[in-house]
């Protein structure tokens, strides 16, 4: 016999939009307080060199264990917690809530969580993840225009109200699904200066926003506010503030529709705190902010969507190298001006672009290899004192399309050496798959700041 009580939701026509039951929500907050229950992985307070040390010191390589030199995240949640401090004494006003999607890493969640902040969810699973923390549903925008059904029906049972949208479909689904929600339109804005342009997927043309809002007011929704979204990896600190006047705009022309916005989402885009040159996060809010302040008054609530800001300096990836292979070229060729620049080397090792390393196909990241040990010996954050060639660095996998880097300066390595990455906490883990059967990389957590043990 077919069991197709799981299949009943596609064959619905007219949603049930019930109240969720005191049992229910009760259900929900037993679920949420066993999920904190749940023992969490040891946080230490070493400094990133000694956890990597301590790390490399209880490999065996006598043991037949295969998995015991696998790659491994040192991850310091001290850098977190620093993020948070200087993003609430460089822009206090705006409440930051968390892109989870750039790294959902648990123990980073669990301190943001604590912390205060708020989460910028796009999916059932990721929203599911925030309440299971005990967070409350206020403390939830969720910021996808277009959303699948079943996941709306999801945040209407949960009392996840915040949810954006660009277009009327979206509006009619909503209507339908969630009729008490707080929508926020999202706007179009000039992204044409970031690596990863969010706008040809999503944002209403400013031509079309009173179209949409007509359209929500004849449907009796309640549209609080605008959100915008300059692009991940934005490198114009302009592009903020030119976006917070765009969204000036669409307030006021709100009011024609009846709607009295009292809520605006800057988005995300923020540059992490490994960028010290060019674009940085101190530019930005120093455009940003005051922007805000002299547009909007204290009484619109006003939050970010943070990911990379958080997490992007806070992890750091160990590798071993597990082949070496030399490019043997004949005498004329080795001697010549232009070969003398080419790699003489291909290093392979156990994390690649299906795992870790997918954040240089999807994220535009340049991910440069540093030596963490050569000959035995420990050389994190110390120049080799050997000479350097040419190299090109390779993942594990089977596809060539797994190169980490073209060409590298590096001295020469040997199987069983060792290379570090650093600033690989954004968009890297989250997408990582297990393609050829190789695993995920292990994370380790630390943290520089003594507070942050309080928070577990």
């Amino acid at each position: 016999m077919i069991d197709i009580s799981l299949q009943q939701d596609q064959f619905e026509v007219v949603p049930a939009l019930v109240q969720p039951t005191m049992v229910e929500v009760l259900k929900s907050r037993v679920k949420a307080e066993m999920a904190l229950d749940v023992a969490l992985p040891q946080v230490h307070t070493l400094p990133i060199d000694q956890m990597l040390q301590a790390r490399l010191a209880s490999f065996d390589p006598e043991m037949e264990d295969a998995e015991a030199d696998n790659a491994f995240y040192i991850a310091d949640l001290g850098e977190v917690y620093r993020q948070h401090l200087r993003w609430k004494a460089l822009l206090p006003r705006i409440e930051p809530f968390f892109a989870m999607k750039c790294n959902p890493d648990p123990m980073v969640m669990r301190l943001l969580a604590s912390l205060g902040a708020g989460f910028d969810c796009a999916s059932k699973n990721e929203i599911q993840s925030v309440l299971n923390m005990g967070v409350d549903p206020s403390r939830i925008i969720y910021a996808n225009p277009c959303k699948q059904n079943s996941f709306v029906k999801y945040a209407y049972t949960n009392q996840v109200r915040m949810m954006t949208f660009d277009n009327a479909e979206e509006l009619h689904k909503i209507k339908r699904f969630h009729p008490e929600a707080q929508l926020v339109l999202r706007i179009l804005t000039d992204d044409s200066k970031s690596l990863c342009k969010l706008g040809l997927k999503f944002g209403a043309p400013l031509d079309t926003t009173g179209f949409l809002l007509a359209t929500a007011q004849e449907l009796g929704l309640d549209v609080i506010g605008v959100s915008f979204h300059v692009g991940s990896g934005c490198f114009d600190a302009n592009a903020f503030g030119e976006a917070v006047i765009r969204a000036r705009r669409v307030f006021d022309q709100a009011k024609e529709y009846g709607y009295e916005f009292n809520f605006l989402d800057v988005g995300g885009g923020f540059p992490s705190a490994h960028v010290t040159e060019g674009i940085t996060f101190e530019k930005v809010a120093a455009i940003l902010g005051p922007t805000v302040d002299a547009l909007f008054g204290p009484e619109i609530r006003v939050i970010a969507e943070p990911g990379r800001y958080y997490v992007g300096s806070a992890f750091t990836l160990a590798t071993q190298v597990i082949a070496r292979r030399t490019i043997v070229r004949d005498l004329a060729e080795a001697f010549s001006a232009e070969q003398s620049q080419s790699p003489s080397h291909m290093y392979y090792i156990n994390d690649g672009m299906y795992g870790s390393f997918n954040c240089i196909m999807f994220d535009h990241q340049v991910c440069e290899p540093k030596v963490l040990v050569k000959d035995n010996a420990f050389t994190y954050k110390q120049a080799v004192a050997e000479p350097h060639g040419y190299a090109s660095v390779w993942g594990p996998t089977c596809d060539s399309i797994d190169c980490i880097s073209p060409k590298s300066s590096l001295p020469l390595m040997e199987t069983g050496d060792w290379l570090y990455f650093e600033n690989m906490g954004a968009y890297t883990i989250t997408a990582a798959s297990q393609f050829n059967g190789f695993r995920k990389s292990e994370i380790l957590y630390t943290t520089s700041e003594q507070e942050v043990s309080l928070h577990f």
